[in-house]
């Protein structure tokens, strides 16, 4: 396993925000610069299937891979790799963390590493800053 970026922020926001922002998949371009469009296949839940369009990229599947009150993965099906998106929010009550891990596994992470990993190393800040915008205007 190759991981290939992280970041963590703090928000107002509640974790039921973050996933209501994660659930509601055609809002993904609203906070993340690298995505074209994303479309889930049915209900938002572990084992949920869909597709999603990055900018400049082709459409590629993917699947909820775990779904829990604290964590969403997913993980995206790449011609000997697999890229793996890890979400997880912990909060105190009155604030909430979010942290996001990129990773990638598989025969060929090394070569999609190259080709993508510094693109997604660069944009995830910003994306995680833009979605904890997105997450404090939801009222949950």
């Amino acid at each position: 396993m190759t991981q290939i970026a992280e970041a963590t922020a703090t928000s107002t926001a509640t974790p039921a925000a973050f996933f209501a922002k994660w659930a509601d998949m055609a809002t993904w371009p609203e906070w993340n610069q690298d995505t074209e469009w994303a479309k889930l296949d049915g209900k938002f839940e572990q084992g949920a299937t869909g597709i999603i369009k990055p900018k400049g990229g082709p459409k590629t599947k993917f699947v909820v891979t775990k779904l829990t009150d604290t964590e969403f993965i997913d993980s995206s099906k790449l011609i000997g790799a697999r890229l793996i998106f890890a979400h997880q929010v912990t909060t105190d009550g009155e604030r909430t963390t979010v942290t996001v891990r990129i990773s990638m596994d598989g025969p060929l992470r090394g070569l999609w590493n190259k080709i993508m990993g510094g693109n997604l190393a660069k944009s995830l800040p910003g994306d995680l800053d833009a979605l904890v915008a997105a997450a404090e205007a939801v009222l949950v």
